[in-house]
Formats: structure tokens, C-alpha cells, sequence
């Protein structure tokens, strides 16, 4: 088989094994999130790399639009401030430069979602716990495992897969869904 069809058939794979094992945790999260935004809350994201990207991607589906008019959803991805990220740090180590992110934007029944295809990422992980205290909710999009972030998450959103490309390409599509399921709930019509 050659390359171009094994990828594809690879990420076919992956995506019904995902769409099999994370339907109701995707349907939880989407309305964990539709909870939180109508008593006020926001959404906080935040990933490394790839998953950096996908933080502000999905942060910029949640404040403009995904597909559907509604009134602007607040949420922020915390990897876009680069004179933030750089002082913190510099100032406080790159293991605390989303920690000190969510101590200064978080606020309690907030939701920070946490990329990390890994589930490893030390700053990732330091979020998480920082976002426990201050009482918002923790969704972790992860790898198969889910490792450290598995155990603060509320809710886990593990790709059931070790490669990095897949689970990528998963975080991507089931977080479309989730805004799709937030942007239903506030939209003006149907698109």
C-alpha cells in the first residue's frame, strides 16, 4: 500500500475507533461547556506546537463563529500573548507559563481545556492543577493514555491512538464537534 492510501486508511481508522469510544464524553463535554457559558464562565486553552495551534483555532471558532450566527463566545487561548509566554518564562520557567495564565484570567466555573497529545506536557499539566484550585473544570484532549493529565481532568478526551499525526488530526475534528454542540445551543438559526 502505498503511503498517500496507508495515511488515509490509518486516519479512517483512528477516527472510528474515536467517534466508537469518545461519543458520550464529546456530547458531556459540549454541554459541560454550553453549562459554564450560560452561568458566565469562559473557555481558557492551551497546548505546545500542534496543540498550540489548536488552541487558537478552537479559540477563534468559540469568539467569532464556527458555522452558525450567535453572540460571541469568550474564550481565550493562552499560547497567543508572545510577550506574555516569553516573561513568564523567563521570569518563572516554561513549566509555569500557562499556570500563571490561568492564575491571572481563571476564575471559578471557567473550563480550561488542555492539549497535550502526550499527555504529558509538564506546562500543560501545571494549568490543570492551577485551574483544580481555582475551581473551573479541566477537559484534557489527549493520546491513548491520557498519562498525567488523565488524573485532574473532568473529563478526558483520549484518541485512542500513539501516533502523534493521528491523534492530532482527531483533536482538530472532535473539536469542531464541541463547538458545533456549543454553537447549536447559542445560535440564531440553524445553518
Amino acid at each position: 500500500m502505498d503511503l498517500v492510501t496507508s495515511s488515509f486508511e490509518a486516519h479512517l481508522a483512528v477516527a472510528r475507533d474515536t467517534a466508537e469510544g469518545l461519543r458520550d464524553t464529546i456530547e458531556n463535554v459540549g454541554a459541560a461547556l454550553v453549562a459554564s457559558l450560560e452561568q458566565g464562565g469562559r473557555i481558557l486553552l492551551c497546548g505546545n506546537g500542534g496543540s498550540a495551534a489548536d488552541a487558537q483555532h478552537l479559540a477563534a471558532e468559540f469568539a467569532g463563529r464556527f458555522l452558525r450566527e450567535r453572540r460571541p463566545l469568550p474564550a481565550l487561548a493562552l499560547t497567543c500573548n508572545s510577550s506574555s509566554v516569553t516573561a513568564i518564562g523567563n521570569d518563572y520557567g516554561f513549566d509555569r507559563i500557562f499556570a500563571r495564565e490561568v492564575e491571572a484570567h481563571g476564575r471559578p466555573g471557567d473550563t480550561l481545556i488542555g492539549i497535550s497529545t502526550s499527555g504529558t506536557s509538564r506546562n500543560v499539566l501545571a494549568a490543570a492543577h492551577v485551574a483544580r484550585a481555582r475551581d473551573m473544570a479541566v477537559v484534557a484532549m489527549t493520546g491513548a493514555t491520557g498519562r498525567d493529565l488523565s488524573d485532574v481532568a473532568d473529563h478526558l478526551l483520549n484518541v485512542p491512538s500513539e501516533s502523534t499525526p493521528r491523534i492530532q488530526e482527531m483533536h482538530i475534528l472532535v473539536g469542531h464537534i464541541i463547538c458545533d454542540i456549543v454553537e447549536r445551543h447559542f445560535s440564531d438559526f440553524e445553518a
